[in-house]
């Protein structure tokens, strides 16, 4: 009886080691894997305030919540089951899928770069400004669910390329995490972005004269804030699809690109001081460059079938 009770004891005991392994097996991966996904996290992050702005303060946070219960859905309802097949039944179209998502992020990236220095029409079309307010923030959460799709697509193509060695079990857990993990920070962070003008006007209006010159430099500071995290969501594009071009370019074989970059920026590693660190940027600067060229080809080519026609 005793034998059998400390048999059954050690058989939990197994059991429960095998579950914190594996738990620690899939912290470790969606840690990994979200890492990767910086970039986009933050070009994410960059873009989702647009939506949100032109309404007034008591349709801010709704918006955001709209948008990130759409997130989520996009992430567990479409790509987690999604990439867990492609993980299971056709592994070796993972780097291609990947590649296509950082030529997306290059295309994109070099779109804003156009945008920013070339002189274009911003006029508002009649048809926009006969929409109600109703009207008008469902169409813009659904523009910024469909933007979100594509960019949660790109961050679960990246974590699913960092967890493709493990079990299927591990990279379900890793994905869901990551996924889960990075809507609240995104969708957190955005919703404390959309107010920051809300608190800083709260705070002006405070007795305290300290209160109201923070309030007020609060309020100063956002527009040049929101331009700041737009510049870093285009950089972290163009690096990181920079990045997901070559890496994935060196997988199929044609590795000259990775080779050249890395005789480029090792050197840089064996600095003295931030040693690293510059090589981290130069091999980031490199990638930018190529993201460029793919961007710059792809955005001639999107410009040029609509002229012919």
């Amino acid at each position: 009886m005793s034998s059998g009770l400390f048999a059954l004891l050690d058989d939990v005991a197994a059991i429960a080691k095998l579950a914190a392994a594996s738990v620690d097996d899939v912290a470790g991966a969606a840690g990994k894997a979200g890492a990767k996904a910086v970039g986009v996290v933050v070009d994410d992050a960059a873009v989702t305030p647009g939506y949100a702005m032109g309404f007034t303060p008591d349709r801010e946070l709704p918006i955001v919540w709209k948008i990130a219960l759409g997130s989520l859905r996009n992430k567990f309802l479409f790509l987690l089951p999604g990439a867990l097949l492609l993980s299971a039944f056709a592994p070796w179209a993972v780097t291609p899928l990947l590649m296509l998502g950082g030529a997306y992020l290059a295309f994109e990236a070099t779109e804003k770069l156009i945008e920013a220095f070339a002189p274009h029409d911003e006029t508002v079309e009649p048809e926009d400004l006969a929409l109600s307010s109703v009207q008008l923030e469902a169409e813009k959460v659904g523009g910024a669910i469909r933007t979100d799709l594509i960019l949660s697509a790109e961050i679960m193509a990246i974590a699913l390329n960092e967890v493709a060695g493990r079990g299927l079990a591990v990279q379900a857990g890793a994905l869901a995490l990551v996924g889960l993990l990075l809507t609240v920070g995104v969708y957190g962070a955005v919703g404390l972005l959309v107010k920051m003008d809300d608190i800083g006007l709260h705070l002006a209006q405070r007795r305290r004269p300290t209160a109201r010159a923070a309030g007020r430099a609060l309020v100063g500071a956002m527009p040049a804030v929101l331009g700041g995290l737009t510049h870093i969501g285009t950089a972290a594009m163009l690096w990181v699809g920079g990045g997901i071009l070559v890496h994935g370019l060196a997988k199929l074989g044609v590795g000259q690109v990775e080779h050249l970059i890395d005789r480029l920026a090792h050197p840089l590693g064996r600095v003295p001081l931030g040693g690293p660190v510059a090589e981290w940027a130069a091999f980031a600067l490199a990638s930018a460059v190529v993201a460029l060229a793919v961007g710059g080809v792809l955005a001639g080519l999107v410009h040029l079938i609509p002229r012919r026609r």
